[in-house]
């Protein structure tokens, strides 16, 4: 018989608000909108000396970090194929088409990603959790993100 250990964190302030907008079907781009994002993490691993997979302390904080590096932003893909982002000076400047916003750069999230889908951004969120948790090296990792009650996006991973 084998034996598996996980942590789950699920918090109510795991949340954030953030503004963005996805092409879909091709390259149709929905209006700027925005989200009460929901987060959530699973670690799965070994036991340590402790007795237990990962501090849940060491991942709520970090956890709450990344999430609060979100809040109250304009999240924006910079890999997108058609989703324009320029930066200039304190302006971001995005395009799509003849459509063109301007944002103060304070007020972004500038990703690494191709669209700002759940399932992506949980990646993103997955990827710098296991950056703060240097000393913890799960069998597997998933995040997931929430937008809109009930429709999550997971992404997991075995580093």
């Amino acid at each position: 018989m084998s034996e598996s250990f996980h942590v789950r964190l699920s918090k109510e302030r795991f949340v954030f608000s953030a503004a963005h907008f996805i092409t879909f079907n091709g390259d149709i781009c929905e209006p700027l909108h925005g989200h009460n994002y929901h987060v959530t993490a699973e670690v799965n691993g070994p036991l340590d000396e402790n007795q237990y997979v990962v501090d849940f302390i060491l991942v709520r904080d970090a956890l709450q970090k990344i999430v609060d590096s979100l809040d109250h932003r304009m999240l924006l893909p910079l890999e997108h194929p058609t989703i324009g982002v320029t930066v200039e000076g304190e302006e971001v400047e995005v395009t799509h088409g003849v459509r063109r916003w301007v944002f103060p750069r304070q007020d972004c999230v500038l990703l690494p990603m191709a669209n700002t889908t759940a399932e992506l951004l949980a990646k993103y969120i997955a990827t710098l959790l296991l950056e703060t948790l240097p000393d913890c090296t799960p069998s597997r990792l998933s995040v997931g993100v929430d937008e809109c009650d009930g429709q999550w996006g997971y992404y997991e991973t075995n580093p």
